[in-house]
């Protein structure tokens, strides 16, 4: 008997997905989700029944703080099935920005005048600017790998070509959030442990775009922020428990000094985080598969893999018809990206451009994106940067016409 493979799990049709998503109109095509996604009902309705349940502070004797003390350990626990991690060393937050302004802050209490710090001018400024003012405090360099102009890429000679062995930690994007190329972090990851240094990944725009294991990309540090992937607006970083346990973060003195509570400033948004292991939960149950469920974590990875499928099935519909239309100008041409484009048209403002789009119910972003480096590196800060569209999970054929068709108006 011929061995038979299991059939690849789909998504349901885009219409169900997005008749879950009530912040969804016909009447506008939101590319834009690489600032943030819409959310679905589920969520919602998880952050409204926290708020309307009985719910207070955590590690009380009594029944309400038990019940927050619940909706943290689930909100560790899906993270870690997402991402592949140890729930152990989920640090939960506001969003990867304040988080990694922490973590820089803690991280460099241990660098001394002469060690270096390797960031990218690939990156989103939250995994640039917290390093470099740390930097500067600790009296250490910052090193910049420099992105390839022409197409995009961040090559990992670039990454090599700026490592010594006085580098403490290099910090470098899963996926560009401006023009989505994906480096080969198991690459650099492993050139910088050869190195001795930490390696930090921002994967806040890498996460919603394709299945995550953390271990398999040799990342120490692994920041995300759960409301680029159909959440609500919190972040977190995964680590090792046992690499957190060697870390002393500034904190309260009365606050908890167990990883990885001593690293989270402040009380939380719980209801936030109830809404975070919905998020979870319906990312999990997305994909049709058939045969046994398999655990969470799997189930993720699932539903991942279909979504990929789709979002990059829209992504070469949409490289197609802007590389077809006259005076659009692609930025970038990586060989691996995520279903994020940036263009230019015949040397319009990017605002204008974003305005056009806008008038015609294309939401779109423009401008440096926070990718102020990069920007810098492609000569477009002067002109106003780029306009950036971005694909999710629940964008259509449909939309990527009308932003093609508004385009072409121009």
């Amino acid at each position: 008997m011929s061995e038979t493979t299991a059939p690849h799990p789909t998504l349901p049709a885009i219409e169900l997905v997005r008749s879950q998503f009530p912040g969804l109109h016909d009447d506008d095509a939101a590319l834009d989700g690489a600032a943030g996604t819409k959310v679905p009902q589920a969520v919602i309705d998880a952050v409204s029944g926290a708020m309307v349940s009985a719910m207070a502070n955590t590690h009380g004797v009594f029944a309400a703080s038990h019940q927050t003390d619940q909706v943290v350990t689930a909100a560790r626990q899906a993270l870690a099935d997402l991402l592949g991690g140890d729930p152990g060393g989920v640090i939960l937050g506001p969003n990867m920005t304040t988080l990694t302004f922490h973590m820089a802050d803690t991280l460099a209490r241990e660098w001394r005048a002469g060690d270096e710090i390797v960031v990218s001018s690939l990156d989103h400024d939250a995994n640039v600017r917290p390093w470099v003012l740390a930097a500067e405090r600790a009296g250490a360099s910052v090193r910049f790998a420099e992105v390839d102009p022409q197409t995009g890429e961040l090559p990992t000679e670039a990454i090599a070509a700026v490592l010594s062995d006085r580098t403490r930690l290099v910090a470098v994007t899963a996926a560009s959030n401006l023009i989505g190329t994906k480096p080969d972090i198991p690459a650099i990851t492993a050139l910088a442990h050869q190195a001795g240094a930490l390696t930090y990944i921002d994967g806040v725009h890498a996460t919603a775009h394709g299945p995550v294991d953390v271990a398999a990309l040799g990342a120490d540090f692994y920041a995300c922020s759960t409301y680029k992937f159909y959440g609500p607006h919190t972040g977190c970083v995964i680590a090792a428990p046992e690499l957190l346990e060697r870390l002393t973060p500034a904190k309260l003195l009365p606050s908890p000094t167990a990883v990885p509570d001593r690293f989270e400033r402040g009380t939380p948004a719980f209801e936030l985080l109830a809404g975070v292991s919905a998020a979870v939960d319906w990312l999990a149950g997305l994909a049709e598969r058939t045969g046994s469920p398999g655990t969470r974590r799997e189930r993720l990875r699932e539903s991942f893999e279909a979504i990929e499928a789709h979002t990059q099935s829209l992504l070469a519909r949409l490289l197609e018809g802007l590389r077809a239309t006259e005076k659009a100008e692609l930025i970038g041409s990586p060989r691996r990206r995520a279903s994020t484009v940036a263009f230019t048209v015949g040397g319009q403002h990017p605002q204008r451009v974003a305005e056009h789009l806008a008038s015609r119910g294309v939401s779109v972003w423009h401008g440096d994106n926070y990718a102020v480096e990069l920007v810098r590196r492609l000569g477009l800060e002067r002109s106003g940067g780029v306009v950036r569209a971005s694909i999710v999970l629940y964008n259509t054929q449909a939309e990527i016409d009308r932003l093609l068709e508004a385009v072409a108006e121009l």
